[in-house]
């Protein structure tokens, strides 16, 4: 059975590679390339994008009047995902040095570049910027709290879940009491020495 699932995440880590490439393909299909890690965007191409740009005067005469009338409530959950950031980043720093855990390089899951597109007008690039980092603290969260279950409980649930993480597919099958009790030390193990965004193996 284990084998059966290490040969499923197999396949799906090579799906995972296809659409990374296919990303790829799009970001030079419109000229934007990565260098050193970095977003590269010629000057032609900047200027290509402004033609598309609509004013932020404009944007907001033509906004949905919900949109607008919603955006307070949408970014007064700023607070609470500052608040998770912060909370977690103290958590993990305490916690997974106590455990032996490597720690989640946060700056991996921060991503902010739309603002670099010449086509966006400044309302949509602080929306944008807004979007970024709510998903990056998310994915953040996300990262941290697998380390946590794979070190306290990496036990697959009986019912099915929606989402989860990839970590998850390596838990031990539900009521596998043998396997959980000789394997706890070795699941534990593995989270010493990570250094990166977890992929499943």
């Amino acid at each position: 059975m284990q084998g059966e699932i290490q040969s499923v995440l197999e396949r799906m880590r090579g799906l995972q590679e296809q659409l990374e490439l296919a990303f790829d393909e799009a970001r030079e299909k419109f000229r934007c390339t990565l260098e050193d890690g970095r977003i590269r965007i010629t000057d032609e191409v900047r200027e290509f994008q402004r033609k598309y740009r609509i004013g932020s005067m404009r944007y907001l005469l033509h906004a949905n009047p919900g949109s607008v009338l919603v955006a307070p409530v949408i970014y007064s959950m700023v607070v609470p995902l500052a608040l998770l950031d912060v909370s977690l980043t103290i958590y993990q720093h305490i916690c997974f040095r106590a455990y032996g855990v490597a720690r989640v390089r946060r700056l991996a899951y921060m991503v902010n570049d739309r603002h670099r597109l010449g086509y966006l007008n400044t309302i949509e690039k602080i929306n944008c910027t807004y979007c970024g980092y709510a998903g990056g603290v998310i994915a953040y969260a996300r990262e941290i709290l697998s380390r946590t279950e794979q070190y306290w409980c990496p036990i697959r649930h009986a019912h099915r879940l929606s989402g989860a993480h990839d970590r998850y597919p390596g838990f031990f099958p539900y009521g596998d009491a043998a396997g959980y009790q000789t394997g706890l030390q070795s699941k534990r193990e593995e989270l010493r020495g990570i250094d990166r965004p977890h992929t499943p193996e």
